[in-house]
């Protein structure tokens, strides 16, 4: 399956000559990072949307403070929304007292609110140039679970890499770093896909990177691809599945085109409405005979695909229009016949302890085939401090189900049922609170226009003395 145009789709460069390593949950990926951490010599570079103010948090803290002392260059890049709950002011001055760089990606800006849409969402940890990782796994309680009270950790996955691919990971480390410091990132050389950077020798596998910035939709571009020249299999595990209607028709194509497409999502949420949004999908997969299963356990959180027995994808972007085109986000793709057979004996095991959708007229559950007569019930995984990132990613849904509830463009189905519920009480309890609450709408509208014209005035002055000092040059 191995073709140039992949990496010129993604914007991303091909590196052979690598070894990776499959990781799987939190214990495995924990440990594995920890280790890493506490053998560099050099420099370690962490950036993760999460490190949580709790005992596995602390873990991490305890080994970024001790290469520290040692004299290793410590570097950390959080999310500011990702943290603002669940970490404490704290945890970041104890790093910085001890001589770890931290440095938070993008926080709340008065002047300009709407940028706060964009996240880093990246998963990423790079140690001395020798060795790099990285998934779907945050720093977390979550991701550890509690083996004495029966609780399983939150299901994910992760890879380990070595070789040339690790300066690949280290480069989009840094313009993260130079993003949240508001600098210029460093220029880094990109090889054409034909001319891949490959280890003495030639051996190991082929890797490239697909660092996502905003705007950038090279992912999107790539899975839409992959989809289209699929010839046997596209087995997908995605954890916040709200796919695009262009995404959702290319898997629905492989599918009456007989490739054996499959879908693992979660099987609960504390999001019931983007829940909702995620079923909403799932009658045209399911009438194209894509197969779709949810995870009986307390979360899938895996962004994961492995295509014909050959081809993987590891990271941290998950199937919706937040990590196609405004996060920060850092995927892999391996070409990789023995990678590609783990993750799809792994992909069997997981659907082992999972429910198949199924369409007809009635539902079974605990463990049996879930029926369904439109799109099934649910919902995606509760990833903590991204409500705003999934409204976005549910927006184009949202607007589809009750424009054609308003406008009676078509006919809704039984699952759209809770979206339009959630419109109708929402439009009452607006009504209500403005009966109600006049004064203090009336307020808010005119703090936000005036705020609104604040910023305006404020870019046009910007642009004006950029114009200025351009035509003064």
């Amino acid at each position: 399956m191995s073709d140039p145009s992949f990496c010129r789709v993604a914007g991303a460069r091909l590196s052979g000559g690598n070894r990776v390593r499959l990781l799987i949950d939190g214990p495995e990926t924990f440990a594995a990072w920890l280790d890493a951490i506490g053998a560099a010599t050099r420099f370690v570079d962490l950036e993760n949307y999460i490190l949580q103010s709790d005992a596995t948090g602390a873990r991490f803290v305890d080994a970024l403070l001790a290469a520290a002392a040692r004299g290793v260059k410590c570097r950390v890049v959080y999310d500011w929304l990702g943290c603002l709950t669940r970490t404490k002011a704290s945890l970041w001055a104890s790093l910085r007292r001890g001589g770890v760089k931290v440095c938070r990606y993008n926080p709340l800006q008065l002047t300009n609110p709407m940028h706060a849409i964009s996240r880093d969402h990246r998963k990423v940890l790079c140690v001395d140039g020798e060795v790099a990782f990285t998934g779907g796994l945050c720093i977390g309680h979550d991701w550890m679970g509690d083996a004495a009270r029966g609780i399983p950790p939150w299901h994910d996955t992760a890879i380990e890499l070595r070789g040339p691919v690790v300066a690949d990971i280290e480069a989009a480390f840094e313009d993260s770093w130079a993003a949240a410091l508001h600098h210029t990132p460093p220029v880094h050389e990109e090889a054409p896909c034909g001319g891949a950077r490959t280890a003495a020798g030639g051996e190991g596998v082929t890797v490239s990177v697909i660092a996502g910035r905003p705007g950038a939709m090279g992912l999107y571009r790539l899975e839409e691809l992959v989809a289209e020249v699929a010839q046997t299999s596209l087995w997908l595990t995605d954890g916040y599945f709200v796919a695009t209607t262009g995404y959702v028709r290319a898997l629905t194509g492989a599918a009456r085109a007989g490739v054996d497409v499959r879908l693992l999502v979660p099987g609960s949420s504390n999001w019931p409405m983007v829940g909702a949004l995620s079923k909403t999908a799932y009658r045209p997969l399911l009438d194209a005979g894509v197969r779709i299963f949810e995870w009986n356990g307390p979360m899938v959180h895996a962004k994961t695909a492995v295509v014909d027995g050959c081809w993987t994808r590891i990271g941290s972007s998950n199937s919706n229009l937040a990590s196609w085109i405004t996060n920060r986000e850092l995927d892999v793709t391996i070409e990789d016949g023995d990678l590609a057979g783990q993750m799809e004996a792994a992909f069997e095991r997981d659907i082992g302890n999972a429910t198949e959708v199924v369409i007809g007229t009635s539902r079974t559950w605990l463990g049996k085939p879930q029926t369904v007569s439109g799109p099934g019930d649910g919902g995606p995984d509760r990833e903590p401090g991204t409500a705003g990132k999934r409204l976005l990613s549910g927006a184009i849904a949202v607007g589809s189900t009750l424009g054609a509830t308003f406008l009676y463009r078509r006919a809704l189905r039984p699952a759209e049922s809770f979206v339009v519920l959630g419109g109708g009480v929402a439009l009452l309890l607006l009504g209500l609170a403005l009966i109600v609450f006049p004064r203090v709408f009336a307020w808010a509208l005119a703090i936000m226009a005036i705020w609104g014209g604040i910023d305006l005035a404020l870019r046009a002055y910007r642009l004006w003395r950029s114009g200025a000092a351009e035509h003064g040059a």
